[in-house]
């Protein structure tokens, strides 16, 4: 008796014993950093973790995460300086960080969702959140890079290094649909479409939001289950390449026999018949007990997302203010997932001296709320409480039609910056289109909260700032009439129709489910962070001196990890943060290089300097008269074109120390210094005279 009910648990732990001497076999074989002294790279991305404080007297978000702040700080680099992209909401961040560059080289600049002009001009709609090989509404591929293809994956120089790379909740890195997404990596006739049309709810939770991609020969994939892994676009091909798609397969591989725990022991499951959001918004413990068992089954890179701590997940409940008791709850159990995440990691020998953390912010976002009462709260001895809370939602279409009288026909990306599509796709200098930009800029609302009249817009962007802005992509007709930042305590939609806003519904109301807003311009929209920990990165601790954005991240990671891209990244090395040892050929000039990087950000940085000062041109010339306006699209097309030549010349500088081993050119770097500067500055001279 004892031994029938034994052989089937020694059979189990054969099982799992094989599999895993297998993963870390194919672990060893994976040596990144010119030493091979980086094992593992840990990236978690946190969706509304901010740095900054949003109540003075209530401790930041990361401030109320001492396990995380203490182990960014202590061990490596924490960038309070860091900015996210003006405009972009979790699908943009996210792949901005990944990638490495903005929105119009790799096709997704504004949002979680998109527009697009038909050729009817018509327009149509389409998902920012798709498998990286998936195509758009509009017939191009989802990730459209300048060159027409699919952007390159940002696994492939990982996996082709040797190393098996995880995924959890980061978007399109896996699958995240049941129709275009499985027909095209597993095909139309296959068992997993079969599956998700006779049961779509399980399917869901079998299939999507989780994949691990395998370098060649990877035990991980050596399995039934596993698919090609298939980039028909990728520069210099992709083929032999597996990959495992969804929970079941990847559970199957890296904990056979047994579930995957969170870090608060419980199994992980999506909840069958959740949207793919559900399945993208995990808390700190399934995130991060997830990326711990792939680690401890071999694989060797990991990179998570952690949803947004301040949103209330039950439906219809209050969105949560700072400082509030549910809000310091979240953050401490989120506190703690990092505490128990880092001690299970360093009893596998997993810890900064042979692993690459990188941990960031991919959105900000304003509070919208009343004062908090009392007003001296702290939310840590004193609760803070809110009267009022929630985004003030605002029907453009009505108030266009009540205050302006203006009713032409427009479909509207919502957003905190709403991208207008004008029906028939008139041009820039199109009278429509002057006159409903310029009709916007005069809206007002006013609040619910302070009952002040407000005036919505901020700064408007017409197609030619959009293309500086880095938000034109190679498509045109995925390039909006023009965009409106505005005011962040509203989010902007259209309603279908133009009643006049004294009849009812109200055209202006507060939305108490969500209160924390992102995707717009102000400083605390696009402010954010990035700590980095392990091997060749310097214990500077909490710094602000050094501006960067999501864009930097990647050329970070792929200078330390001793691996390159086939393309140019926006972003650049930050140096300041490395070791002299990880790049000791630029040492000597690093001075230069750090000059002339600096310089590159605020040229070519969404959120630079010479960007700021070109938004404030820009608005002026639209709500001015055509002949300024006329003037004004001579001279931005002037700049966005010597920005963009000189920005390709400064890359080539930046990046040839760190990936082609072209030293750097000291008197080419002065020469670009000064033009940049140049560059900015008059820029600044146009905008000042603007504004007077």
């Amino acid at each position: 008796m004892y031994l029938t009910r034994a052989i089937p648990r020694v059979i189990g732990s054969l099982v799992i014993g094989v599999a895993l001497l297998a993963a870390r076999s194919a672990e060893a074989a994976c040596e990144l950093g010119a030493s091979g002294a980086i094992r593992h790279v840990v990236q978690i991305q946190l969706d509304g973790v901010q740095f900054q404080r949003d109540n003075p007297n209530v401790p930041s978000d990361i401030e109320q995460m001492p396990h995380l702040l203490g182990f960014l700080s202590s061990n490596g680099t924490l960038d309070t300086n860091h900015h996210v992209t003006p405009a972009a909401r979790t699908a943009t961040n996210v792949l901005t960080v990944l990638t490495g560059v903005y929105g119009d080289r790799m096709g997704v600049p504004i949002g979680n969702s998109y527009k697009f002009f038909r050729t009817d001009g018509s327009v149509g709609t389409a998902s920012a959140f798709a498998y990286w090989t998936g195509t758009g509404g509009d017939g191009l591929p989802l990730m459209l890079a300048d060159t027409g293809k699919t952007f390159p994956a940002p696994w492939a120089p990982l996996t082709r290094a040797g190393c098996d790379v995880g995924s959890f909740a980061v978007p399109n890195l896996g699958l995240e649909n049941l129709g275009a997404d499985v027909a095209s990596v597993f095909g139309p006739g296959s068992r997993q479409a079969a599956a998700a049309n006779a049961n779509p709810r399980q399917a869901k939770a079998d299939l999507l939001g989780i994949a691990i991609h395998c370098a060649r020969g990877s035990a991980v994939c050596a399995r039934p289950d596993a698919a090609p892994d298939l980039l028909a676009d990728e520069p210099g091909g992709y083929t032999a390449f597996n990959a495992l798609f969804g929970h079941l397969a990847v559970q199957r591989a890296i904990s056979p026999g047994r579930p995957i725990l969170d870090l608060d022991s419980n199994t992980v499951r999506f909840r069958d018949g959740g949207s793919v959001l559900d399945i993208l918004n995990p808390t700190a413990a399934q995130s991060l007990g997830y990326a711990a068992a792939m680690l401890e089954a071999g694989v060797p890179v990991v990179s998570v997302l952690i949803a947004d701590p301040h949103e209330q997940r039950r439906s219809g409940s209050r969105a949560l203010g700072p400082g509030e008791a549910g809000t310091a709850a979240e953050l401490a159990a989120y506190d703690a997932a990092f505490a128990a995440f880092f001690r299970r990691l360093a009893g596998r020998g997993i810890d900064p001296t042979n692993t690459l953390f990188v941990v960031t912010s991919v959105n900000s976002s304003h509070f919208v709320g009343s004062p908090p009462e009392p007003a001296g709260c702290d939310g840590v001895s004193v609760p803070c409480s809110y009267a009022k809370v929630g985004e003030i939602d605002a029907a453009l279409d009505r108030l266009l039609a009540t205050q302006r009288r203006n009713v032409t026909s427009f479909d509207l990306q919502p957003d905190v910056a709403p991208a207008f599509y004008i029906h028939s796709n008139p041009g820039p200098a199109d009278p429509v289109t002057r006159s409903l930009s310029q009709d916007v800029s005069r809206l007002t609302a006013v609040s619910p909260i302070t009952a002040k009249t407000d005036t919505l817009a901020a700064f408007l962007a017409d197609r030619a700032e959009l293309k500086l802005l880095h938000m034109a992509t190679a498509s045109p007709a995925r390039t909006p009439s023009f965009v409106m930042f505005g005011d962040a305590d509203y989010r902007y939609r259209n309603s279908g129709r133009t009643t006049d806003c004294a009849r009812p519904p109200a055209c202006v109301q507060q939305n108490a489910g969500f209160a924390w807003n992102s995707g717009g311009i102000q400083p605390p929209v696009v402010a954010s962070w990035l700590g980095l920990a392990g091997p060749g990165v310097r214990r500077l601790g909490v710094t602000g001196d050094v501006f960067s954005d999501h864009a930097d991240i990647r050329p970070t990671v792929m200078a330390l990890l001793g691996l390159k891209d086939s393309y140019a990244h926006d972003g650049r090395v930050l140096v300041e943060f490395l070791d002299d040892r990880v790049l000791a050929g630029l040492a000597p000039l690093r001075q230069p290089f750090v000059r002339l990087a600096q310089a590159y950000k605020q040229l070519n940085a969404p959120s630079g300097q010479l960007s700021r000062n070109s938004l404030t041109l820009a608005t002026r010339a639209i709500k001015g008269g055509d002949a300024g306006y006329a003037d004004y699209l001579a001279k931005i097309d002037r700049i966005t074109e010597f920005r963009d030549a000189l920005a390709r010349d400064i890359k080539l500088q930046l990046a040839g120390p760190v990936f082609a081993g072209r030293p750097l050119n000291p008197q080419n770097a002065d020469v670009l210094l000064a033009r940049a500067g140049g560059l900015i500055d008059d820029v600044e001279e146009l905008a000042g005279e603007a504004m007077r």
